[in-house]
C-alpha cells in the first residue's frame, strides 16, 4: 500500500465511523477552550472538565481571570498537574489578552504562542477548534499513532509529524483529523497495549502488518 493510499484508507475510515469527532474538553466560549487546554497538558481531559467547571465559576472571562491572585485561583487547580506553573500562565494568559489584544482571544497560532503556557500544540489546538483553521495539533496520541500506522516516517519531533499530516491530509480535512487522530489513540490504538483486534484501520496499518508478519 502507498503513503497515498494508506491516507486515503485512513481517512475514509474516520469519516464513515466518527464523522462528528470533537475535542471532550467541555467549554462554552474560547476562553474557557483556552483555560482547559492550558490546563490539559500531561492531564486528562476528564480531570479537566472536572475542575473547569469552578474555575468558570468564579471567573467567567478573560477579564475576571486577569484579576485573580495566585493565592485564590491556586485552590481551583491543585488536582490538576503542574498547577503552579498552569495557575501562573493562566493569570498571565489573561493579563496579557487584557493588555495586549483588547480583551479577544487571538485567533492567529503566531499571536496566541505569545501567551503565557500557550505553545503551538495549544495554539493549534484553539484555532482549528474554534476557527476551523488547517492546523494540526500534535499531541502524544497523534505522535504515536501517526508513527504506528504509517502516515509519518521517522518523525522525530511533534513538528515533523505536524509537517508530514499537513502535507498529506486534504486542506479542509485537517481539523477533524486532529480530533480522529486522538481519539483512536485514547480509545483503541492506546500506548502499552493496542487493541487491534477491534481496529477497522488493520489493512492500512504497518504496526499490525508488522506484528502478522513477526507472528
Amino acid at each position: 500500500m502507498t503513503k497515498k493510499e494508506r491516507y486515503a484508507f485512513v481517512l475514509n475510515y474516520f469519516e464513515a465511523h466518527a464523522p462528528n469527532a470533537e475535542t471532550e474538553l467541555i467549554y462554552d466560549s474560547t476562553y474557557q477552550l483556552l483555560v482547559a487546554v492550558i490546563l490539559s497538558a500531561q492531564c486528562t481531559d476528564k480531570r479537566v472538565n472536572m475542575t473547569t467547571p469552578a474555575i468558570f465559576a468564579q471567573y467567567p472571562d478573560v477579564a475576571a481571570l486577569s484579576h485573580a491572585t495566585f493565592d485564590d485561583l491556586f485552590p481551583l487547580i491543585r488536582s490538576i498537574s503542574y498547577p503552579n506553573n498552569k495557575t501562573k500562565h493562566l493569570i498571565g494568559m489573561a493579563q496579557m489578552v487584557m493588555e495586549d489584544f483588547n480583551g479577544e482571544i487571538p485567533a492567529t497560532v503566531a499571536e496566541l504562542i505569545k501567551l503565557p503556557g500557550v505553545g503551538r500544540k495549544t495554539a493549534n489546538v484553539i484555532t482549528s477548534v474554534v476557527h476551523q483553521q488547517p492546523n494540526m495539533a500534535v499531541d502524544t496520541h497523534v505522535f504515536r499513532v501517526s508513527a504506528r500506522i504509517g502516515l509519518t516516517t521517522n518523525a522525530k519531533t511533534p513538528l515533523q509529524t505536524e509537517l508530514q499530516l499537513l502535507k498529506n491530509i486534504p486542506e479542509e480535512k485537517v481539523h477533524i483529523a486532529h480530533h480522529w487522530l486522538i481519539l483512536h489513540g485514547r480509545y483503541t490504538c492506546v500506548a502499552r497495549s493496542p487493541k487491534c483486534g477491534e481496529c477497522g484501520l488493520r489493512p492500512a496499518c504497518k504496526y499490525y502488518q508488522q506484528l502478522i508478519k513477526a507472528g
